[in-house]
Order: structure tokens, then C-alpha cells, then sequence
């Protein structure tokens, strides 16, 4: 007899049973044939199959076809529905419901905008999304392979058995979908790929995955992430002004030694939030940058080397633990800023590398696709999905989690090609030049992004060249980057600070140089975790002198520092000068506070960040030239520098700087001033609240109308030695 033609071919069924088939939906779950529907499912194990309704109604039995649990058969139904299975064997029955017989999630719009380059929530239909879909709780599930032969979600829900939910692939845009019914938040999970050949590749944990499993295990876990209750939209109001305008001094982190708990734990999230955030109050800093928390396998990476990028790393908690994080910091008036890495990623076989079998996510060519400097790939900027991925990503740490800004690392080596490359191992750009041009347009367009959909929100660039316009807007060619980090301040400071006082005066023009420059870009000065580890040492160990003269330059560079043009950026634990450089391995050396040096150090920053905040001079015009005007520039013999500060706003009061980088005490030193009259000191790093001598003008002077280095006016001062000083009008 012949076999009905609704029957499913024996080499099919070998496919499905041992997972080859390319597309089960072609046969699998529910099919009409005809007048006759056609039910066939692959239920590993069982004997016996009966169909019903998802209400429990009874539809069927199905024959099986196959010893390793494939069943047939044909039932009669009003019309497509979903289905659910009860299986047994010997060992009992149990019930699975029929991810074949469900429909597609994604649509023809999402195709639309996803191949377009242009889906602007990616965030929201690709990765794991629990959901009720038609008429079943499960996890809809979305990643993009289109070199694939085969694609399979495998996890808790499913014995991780990659034969079970082969993906529907949208052909238009080489994603693969499938809707898990009974899949929940909090199961683990990976992709299965067979490659354009059929080979298995490594498990793949999800690119969009939401939360991860703790390190060193790589799974990616269903996370919810659009449940969290938020309270800070009268702060998310409150920011959406001009950044430029405002005190920014930020605190930057390492979450994973800025503290550790008993038995030296990592803290969690909700710790965090307890701890560190009130510290930071209290301190008067603005702002908290994160080195990333982006999930990432190793911890001396310190995050730089991340596998998920749209996972909160799971070492400190959940995803929902971050969430807190952040809405507690608003609610205290902190900003958090996100150290964020675009420009490469890790080789590590369960990321993205070759991720379908081919070169997805990063460039084919490794003079293009390769970074020597980390020995990590690079992504391909040219390739509109890969630039869809990261500007997604992007989006999504501002608009999911409320982030304020984020601090764009290694931009220099994105914007050329040549970057730590010798002569003929990289590959010019199409107009033979060395910019990636690509990159260049993907970082204008992210910016341009991330400013139009979240006001509010500040994007910071670490690059350390002289390429044009790294924060112009794009709209004149620029990057589009709210802030660029002034890496030649800190060059040139530090090693100026380095020399011994009585050579400095040789050297003058390493702390005037910077005002050359100080308003072509929006700058950020930073002080950064870069300048105190592999063996640079402590910002105090850099410091010239015996332990006395490392102090007091130290707190004469701070107050330099805070009222230079720019926004302020100091890396932890370097507010009380630790003599040794920064280790991830353990917390930071809180100990040290119990000596007054260090608390002297403390308590020196947390009264200029409280300064810097409360005086609009030193702030309201930290990028533009009209808030600096120099006073004395040209006094090396007795290194010593003086300026004005100016608000602009025509009522608050100028703020004049004098540092002295001598350990000479200069008593009756003509200071050039703006104006004559009472003016007050404010601030004066040798106090002896700092751990200083205590010489000083507690008095305040009057500067008479006698005028000095071009200036109307001038006054006999005390600088004290190896010290800042500030003076303010008195009306």
C-alpha cells in the first residue's frame, strides 16, 4: 500500500531526530494537507503521544515514526491553533506544549527596519523576552546567524538539547526566532549553530542576553528587564541641561575593589548603592564612572574585555540589582556614567567571535579585524548590522537603566586604521588614507542618536590624538561627543610634578602649554585608573620629595587641578593619596584614613568638590575662553602660576588661583589682580586641616589700584610653599 502523501519522508524524519534539519517549522507542529490537518512532533523518549487543546481539550493519538520519539498523524481541527503534547513512556507521563504549532513573533515592519540598518529597539526584539503569546507563557527568542545552516535555542527548559527548538530563520535579515512556551525568567541558556557546512560550532551565548550566568560559567539567563519600578523622572527632568554649564567631578570605579565585603567578597549591587553612593555624597563628587559592567569572563580585564554587552555583569547581582543601583543614585543626585567599549571584543569561543562560522561581528582580514594591542577582534564598523548592534546597545544602557553618560573607551584606535600597526599590516581606506571611515561614521551616528533620543545624556571620548572635532556636533563634521578626556594635561602635569622643584622652572611651560588648546574640544581632565597601575605607581608615589613635600604637592596639584578649565575626573581611593597603585584583586587601602595625611587629602577634595560646585566661576565656563583669563604665566624663575576664573553671568564673583610648585614660602609676593579692593582666602591647601603648615592670608587683603603684569590692580600675598590658594571679591 502506498504511503499517504501527508507522510513525512524517512530521510526527513532521520533529519529532524538528529537534528539536521534546517527548518523543523517547515514540518514539524501543526500543517494542513488538503482537507486533513497533520500533527508531528519529536518528543525525545516518549512512547505514546496524544494531542490536545491548550484549554485541555482532547484532539488525537499520534503514531510513531521513529524509535527516538518522532510522531505522525493526521487529526481533525476547525483551524490552526497551538497544541500541547502528553507524553509517556514507562516511567510516567508529562506534557509539553508544541513550539512548533505557535506562530512568529517578529513582522514584516521589524524586518523592514532591522535590514534597513535603522531598528532603533532592537533591544526589544532581539535576545530573550518572556511574554504571553498566543495563548501560552514562554520566552521568545531572536538572534541573528544568517551564515547558519542551523540554529538552536538550547537551556533549562529543554535538557539542552539542541534537536528540540530549531529556529525559524526570517530569510530577509538572517535572524532566527522561535517562541519557547513554558520557558521562564531566570533559566539558563545558549545557541546551538551548525555552520554553512554542518559542522557544530562552540555554544554561543546571546549577543542581546539580558543577564548571565556568574563567571566561569557562560550561559546567558532570561532576565526580565521592563518590570523595574523607577522613582527618579523629577531627576531624569532636572538633567536635561546644558552639561557644559554645570560642576561635573566625576568619582571613577572599579565595583569590584572599591570595597570588599567579609572574607573579601565582591559587594553586591544593593551594597553598592548603601556604601558607595553616600560616600560620594558626602565627598560632593557628581558623578560616578564605572569601569564597564558589562558581562565579561575575566576579572584583570576589569571589564575591558566584555562578552555581554547588554548584560549588567552578574558578580555583583541582577540585572534588576543594577536597576537599583542606579535609581538610588539619581535619588541622592548622582549621576552614573558607564565606561563603554566599542571597539573590540575577545576571541573568547562562546562570544561573538565567527559567530555563525564566519567573520559576523568583526572583519574577515586581520589586518582589518585583529587588535594587536589586546589581542582581541575589531568590530566591522562598515557592516550596517554589526553598527545597528552597538548603536542598540547604546541606546539601551541609557533607556533601560537610565544610565547619564557614557564614556566611550579607546576611540583612538577606532578612527585609524594604522592604529599600533607597522607599515603593510593595515589596508587604507577607500580614498587611501588612514581613517576608518566607517567608525568615524558609526561614532556620529551613535552620538546623534543617544543626544536626540535621551536628553539629557552625555557621551565622554577617551582619545588621546589630535583628530578635529571629537565634540563638535555632527551637524558642522564633527563626532558628536558631549566631552573629550584631556589626555595631555595629564601628561603634562604628571610629569612636571614629577621633577624635583628646583628643576622645574626649566619645565614652566608644561602647565601653560595646555591653555593653548584648553577650548578646542569640551574637555574632561582626568586623573584616571590608567595613570596608577602596571607599575606607575600611586598619584602621591609620582609626587617629587621626601613624604612631607609628596603631601603637599599632591594637595597643591588637586586645587590646581579643580580650578583649571575642564571637568573634573579622579580615579577611587586616590582622594586620600594610598602610596600603592591599584590592584582589582583587593579593596583599597581604607586603613590609611586613620592617618591625618591621608585624612588631610580627603578631606582637601571633598571641600573643592564642595567649592568647584558652589562657585559658578569655577564651572559655568569650563569650556569656552571667556572663563579664563591668566594673571601670571610667565614667572618660572619662581614657579608659580596665577588666573581668574569667570562665571560670565555677570553677578557671581571672579575666582583667583595662585599655585606655588616650590617649597620656598613667598611672603609679600605681588599678585596681579582683576579688580582692587577686599578680597578673601577661601581655600588654601596648606592648612593645617590638610596636614599643611598653616601659613596662609586668613585675613584676606586689600589689592590697591596698583597695576602689575597688565592688570589694574595688585596685592602683596603669602604663597605658601608647595600650595594652591584661592581668592575670591569681596563684593
Amino acid at each position: 500500500m502506498a504511503e499517504p502523501k501527508w507522510r513525512l519522508s524517512a530521510t526527513a524524519v532521520e533529519a529532524i531526530v538528529q537534528g539536521r534539519h534546517g527548518n523543523p517549522f517547515d514540518v514539524l507542529g501543526l500543517h494542513q494537507h488538503g482537507k486533513n490537518w497533520v500533527v508531528r512532533c519529536f518528543v525525545p523518549g516518549a512512547l505514546g503521544v496524544e494531542v490536545h487543546a491548550l484549554d485541555g481539550t482532547r484532539i488525537g493519538a499520534l503514531e510513531q515514526r521513529h524509535s527516538a520519539g518522532f510522531f505522525e498523524s493526521t487529526v481533525k481541527l476547525a483551524g490552526r491553533q497551538p497544541l500541547r503534547f502528553s507524553c509517556s513512556n514507562e516511567g510516567g507521563v508529562w506534557s509539553v506544549t508544541d513550539a512548533y504549532s505557535f506562530g512568529p513573533v517578529l513582522g514584516p515592519m521589524d524586518d523592514y527596519y532591522i535590514g534597513e540598518g535603522n531598528h532603533l529597539r532592537l533591544h526589544d526584539k532581539l535576545g530573550a523576552h518572556p511574554m504571553h503569546h498566543e495563548g501560552a507563557d514562554g520566552v521568545h527568542f531572536a538572534v541573528w546567524a544568517p551564515n547558519a545552516q542551523r540554529v538552536s535555542v538550547i537551556g533549562d527548559f529543554n535538557a539542552w538539547d539542541g534537536r528540540l527548538h530549531v529556529m525559524r530563520k526570517r530569510l530577509d535579515t538572517g535572524i532566527w526566532e522561535t517562541f519557547v512556551p513554558g520557558a521562564c525568567e531566570g533559566q539558563g541558556y545558549k545557541f546551538e549553530l551548525l555552520d554553512s557546512s554542518g559542522n557544530r560550532l562552540p555554544l554561543k551565548a546571546d549577543p542581546f542576553g539580558f543577564a548571565a550566568e556568574l563567571r566561569p560559567n557562560t550561559a546567558s539567563k532570561v532576565a526580565r528587564i521592563d518590570g523595574f519600578a523607577w522613582s527618579d523622572g523629577d531627576y531624569l527632568a532636572r538633567r536635561q541641561r546644558d552639561q557644559r554649564r554645570v560642576p561635573m567631578s566625576i568619582y571613577e570605579v572599579h565595583a569590584g575593589s572599591w570595597r570588599r565585603g567579609p572574607d573579601n567578597r565582591f559587594l553586591t549591587y544593593d551594597e553598592l548603592a548603601e556604601q558607595l553612593i553616600s560616600y560620594v555624597k558626602d565627598m560632593g563628587f557628581t558623578h560616578i564612572e564605572l569601569l564597564p559592567v558589562s558581562e565579561h569572563p575575566f576579572d584583570p580585564s576589569w571589564g575591558y574585555q566584555p562578552t555581554g554587552l547588554f548584560a549588567p555583569t552578574s558578580r555583583f547581582g541582577s540585572p534588576d540589582g543594577f536597576a537599583r543601583f542606579v535609581n538610588r543614585a539619581h535619588a541622592e543626585g548622582i549621576g552614573i556614567i558607564l565606561d563603554w567599549v566599542p571597539a573590540h571584543f575577545p576571541t573568547d569561543e562562546f562570544g561573538l567571535a565567527r559567530f555563525d562560522g564566519t567573520a559576523l561581528y568583526e572583519h574577515e582580514d586581520p589586518r582589518q579585524g585583529y587588535h594587536p594591542d589586546w589581542n582581541t577582534a575589531i568590530y566591522n564598523f562598515g557592516r550596517r548590522e554589526v553598527a545597528s548592534f552597538l548603536l542598540n546597545n547604546a541606546l539601551f544602557w541609557c533607556g533601560k537603566y537610565h544610565i547619564d553618560g557614557l564614556r566611550v573607551d579607546a576611540v583612538a584606535s577606532m578612527l585609524y586604521l594604522d592604529y599600533s600597526r607597522k607599515e603593510g599590516e593595515w589596508i587604507p581606506n577607500r580614498h587611501g588614507g588612514r581613517e576608518n571611515l566607517e567608525a568615524i561614521a558609526f561614532l556620529q551616528r551613535m552620538n546623534h542618536e543617544v543626544y536626540g533620543q535621551h536628553p539629557g545624556v552625555m557621551t565622554i571620548a577617551e582619545e588621546s590624538t589630535a583628530f578635529p572635532g571629537v565634540s563638535k556636533p555632527t551637524s558642522t563634521g564633527g563626532l558628536g561627543f558631549g566631552f573629550k578626556w584631556n589626555m595631555g594635561f595629564m601628561h603634562d602635569t604628571l610629569a612636571y610634578l614629577k621633577r624635583d622643584p628646583a628643576h622645574r622652572k626649566y619645565h614652566h611651560n608644561d602647565l601653560t602649554f595646555g591653555l593653548l588648546y584648553a577650548f578646542s574640544e569640551n574637555f574632561v581632565l582626568p586623573l584616571s585608573h590608567d595613570e596608577v597601575v602596571h607599575g606607575k605607581g600611586s598619584l602621591l608615589a609620582k609626587m617629587s620629595g621626601d613624604d612631607w613635600q609628596k603631601f603637599a604637592t599632591l594637595r597643591a596639584y588637586y586645587a590646581f587641578m579643580w580650578a583649571y578649565p575642564g571637568k573634573k575626573l579622579l580615579f577611587m581611593g586616590q582622594e586620600w593619596a594610598p602610596w600603592l597603585e591599584w590592584s582589582e584583586a583587593r579593596g583599597l587601602d581604607w586603613h590609611l584614613l586613620s592617618g591625618a595625611p591621608h585624612q588631610g587629602m580627603q578631606a582637601l577634595v571633598r571641600d573643592l568638590n564642595h567649592a568647584y560646585a558652589n562657585e559658578p566661576a569655577l564651572h559655568a565656563r569650563d569650556c569656552e575662553p571667556e572663563g579664563f583669563e591668566w594673571l601670571l604665566a610667565d614667572d618660572s624663575e619662581n614657579s608659580v602660576f596665577a588666573w581668574a576664573r569667570h562665571a560670565g553671568d555677570g553677578m557671581s564673583p571672579m575666582v583667583v588661583c595662585v599655585s606655588n610648585f616650590t617649597p620656598i614660602a613667598r611672603e609679600n609676593y605681588t599678585l596681579p589682580l582683576p579688580k582692587s579692593g577686599k578680597w578673601r582666602e577661601v581655600l588654601n591647601t596648606d592648612a593645617e586641616a590638610y596636614w599643611g603648615t598653616g601659613r596662609g592670608n586668613l585675613g584676606g587683603f586689600v589689592a590697591q589700584t596698583t597695576p602689575s603684569h597688565g592688570k589694574p590692580a595688585s596685592a602683596k600675598v603669602t604663597l605658601p610653599p608647595l600650595a594652591t590658594v584661592y581668592f575670591v571679591a569681596d563684593g
